[in-house]
């Protein structure tokens, strides 16, 4: 994820120059916090926001039990762990459901935050959770706001209500609210009008929609890349209707984050979901928590499990596991493979999710490279099913068709094959795994790697 790269990065350096000191003194952390203080400040979080930070971390760091204990930079990081969590809400915030549904929930914000786009991957992620959400098409003013909601509808096959621009949007909230009543939806998802900025018509408006339908939740929809503003608008909103949790969009183009780690100080609302691209389903709870250990390195392996339990066929997996143990792992099983990392999002992301890979310096040593996975799909996909089930079939023709199919060279065709022909190797150990069948100890990768080399 872009957002807090560049704060990930000082505050690892500073950690780990503080590491290397043993033990500390005052004057080191006195020195450690005055870089996190810069460091925050370049990130734009709030400034009396990072003060009162500061000053938490450093009353807790300077104590007895840190500067004399057996590690003691450890122990400062546990802290500022600990209160970058408690920074961003301490723990997730989700969706307060109602005991009779439907559950209303009203999306406000300025225009360009991404509201009916939220609109439609909030009833998405809703969906998944076995809910029937209606989306409710309120906003009569912004041109093409209806049917940006109605494709959505259409693209995510969810029922979206709309009586046209010429109603009152108060009037469309009420009768979305009946509809949904009638029809069996547990969840009604308002789409309200915005604004450029902050105004008393478009507050008053929203209030006489709240007043209307008595929303469970009234969401912010507001843009991380707009840093201090965001948090600004979001106080203005909150003081104006009252809101029960933010929707922070476009977290995956600010790489400074300043906006995640004020809003909640700053205006006493919890971030309940973070938009985290353009795709429908980039859409995920906020875990405080995670968010604190990904910006200090620490991984973030809950969410790289759901990811991979949320894009994996459970089935293809079993078939995946028998057809290792049985020997017969495939250039089209390696292709399938593929295809379900490039589901789970970018290939920084999921990296960047991997204990002690958190940092853009510790991604860049990777090589990082997208468009080698894409070759390599091509190159894979150029092939017939015949060369795909046996490689060892491929000879110098079929390589040099393959790479004229894929618009690659015979070289990287050779590659391809060479990592392939290494992996299928150590597949064939894996047999002997714990886990995976035969003895109770498989063979050891070199230099402690993981089983393709990786350090996981």
């Amino acid at each position: 994820m872009a957002a807090f790269s560049g704060l990930a990065e000082k505050l690892q350096e500073t950690f780990k120059r503080l590491r290397g000191k043993g033990k500390l003194s005052e004057a080191d952390v006195g020195e450690a916090m005055r870089e996190v203080r810069v460091a925050l400040l370049e990130a734009d979080v709030n400034f009396k926001v990072v003060k009162d930070f500061v000053a938490r971390v450093r009353e807790r760091a300077v104590g007895q039990e840190v500067l004399q204990s057996l590690t003691p930079a450890q122990q400062v990081i546990k802290i500022v762990h600990e209160e970058l969590t408690q920074l961003m809400g301490g723990t997730q915030s989700k969706i307060a459901i109602a005991s009779r549904p439907p559950t209303v929930i009203m999306l406000v914000g300025l225009q360009g935050a991404g509201k009916t786009t939220s609109v439609g991957k909030l009833g998405n992620h809703l969906r998944k959770q076995g809910r029937r959400p209606l989306l409710v098409a309120a906003d009569i003013y912004r041109p093409a706001a209806i049917k940006q909601l109605q494709v959505l509808g259409e693209q995510l096959g969810l029922p979206v209500f709309d009586m046209g621009d010429r109603q009152n949007p108060v009037n469309i909230a009420q009768a979305a609210v009946e509809h949904a009543k009638t029809h069996g939806n547990d969840v009604v998802i308002v789409d309200t009008a915005g604004r450029l900025h902050v105004n008393e018509e478009l507050m008053d408006e929203l209030r006489r929609i709240k007043q209307a339908i008595q929303p469970h939740e009234i969401m912010l929809v507001v843009d991380a890349m707009t840093g201090q503003d965001a948090v600004n608008v979001a106080e203005a909103f909150h003081q104006a209707m009252g809101l029960d949790g933010v929707i922070l969009t476009k977290l995956d183009g600010d790489t400074r984050g300043g906006a995640a780690l004020s809003v909640k100080s700053v205006t006493g609302c919890p971030i309940k979901f973070v938009g985290t691209g353009e795709k429908l389903d980039a859409l995920e709870p906020f875990y405080p928590e995670r968010m604190s250990s990904r910006i200090l390195g620490m991984g973030d392996v809950l969410s790289l499990i759901e990811k991979a339990q949320a894009t994996m066929d459970a089935e293809k997996a079993r078939e995946l596991e028998k057809r290792i143990r049985q020997q017969q792992f495939t250039l089209e099983d390696f292709l399938a493979q593929l295809q379900q990392m490039k589901n789970m999002g970018p290939l920084e992301d999921i990296l960047g999710m991997i204990p002690g890979l958190g940092s853009a310096k510790q991604l860049k040593n990777l090589q990082v490279d997208e468009k080698e996975l894409v070759r390599t799909e091509a190159m894979i996909q150029s092939m017939t099913p015949a060369e795909r089930r046996h490689p060892e079939i491929i000879n110098g023709s079929r390589k040099r068709r393959i790479a004229a199919g894929s618009g690659t060279k015979v070289q990287d065709v050779n590659r391809l094959l060479k990592h392939f022909d290494e992996a299928r190797k150590l597949m064939r150990h894996l047999g002997d795994m714990p886990g995976m069948g035969k003895g109770p100890k498989g063979p050891k990768s070199k230099k402690g790697k993981g089983i393709f080399g990786l350090p996981f």
